[in-house]
């Protein structure tokens, strides 16, 4: 038996170290990320604010560019609050759609958080406990990502109910796939800044949770 290197065990310790502050980093944002959502959300509802598709789409990009440019500094944390913040406010007009053109909106909203909630601890816990390198799905990421972004563009044209809900449906599929290979490059050391883990897995439940609701009313009964 080869005795153990010092050099090794000691690299092997900071890794280990490492990983562990980027995930407690990385949740502790992230929670924080989605209370301060959750408070803009409700001042959008209460405000009845309507933000336009294209004040979304500009706000999104810009302050998800900005985060990501300021990423290594502590302005990267004003910029993620920033982003989430926006991100949150953007839910408004959505929420008020169900709150006050669905029989049971209060109930199928927190149907949807609590079906998010659910996937995202059952999807993180897996990778974490069962420390698989979802790795793998990287290509399918990429392929999925620009797939959709072109279905979303095609659907502000076509506004077709049933291309709606696949697209919906294919949110689910692909906001899943990020959770798990996120939290995968976390514990193997892919992912290194938990501004940018937090961004990513923060648009996997923004995407997931909307996607949910969006189904959920597909099904459900109007006023």
């Amino acid at each position: 038996m080869q005795p153990n290197n010092p050099l090794t065990s000691t690299r092997r310790s900071e890794s280990l170290l490492a990983t562990n502050a980027v995930l407690r980093n990385t949740y502790m944002l992230l929670g924080l990320t989605l209370a301060f959502s959750a408070v803009t959300a409700w001042l959008a509802v209460i405000t009845n604010a309507r933000p336009s598709i294209w004040v979304f789409l500009l706000g999104a990009y810009g302050l998800m560019f900005l985060t990501q440019a300021l990423r290594n500094s502590i302005w990267g944390l004003a910029s993620v609050f920033a982003f989430t913040g926006f991100m949150g406010y953007t839910l408004g007009p959505l929420l008020n759609v169900f709150l006050h053109k669905f029989v049971n909106g209060g109930q199928l909203i927190m149907t949807a958080l609590g079906g998010t909630g659910l996937v995202f601890l059952a999807l993180s816990g897996y990778a974490l406990s069962s420390k698989k390198d979802f790795s793998f799905l990287h290509k399918f990421l990429f392929i999925g990502a620009i797939v959709l972004i072109i279905g979303v563009i095609a659907n502000l044209f076509l506004h077709l109910p049933a291309f709606q809900l696949a697209m919906s449906a294919a949110f689910v599929l692909f906001s899943s796939a990020i959770i798990l290979f996120q939290t995968s490059q976390i514990i193997h050391g892919g992912e290194r800044n938990y501004i940018m883990a937090t961004i990513t897995l923060y648009v996997a439940i923004y995407n997931l949770f909307v996607s949910l609701l969006t189904l959920l009313g597909a099904f459900s009964g109007r006023d």
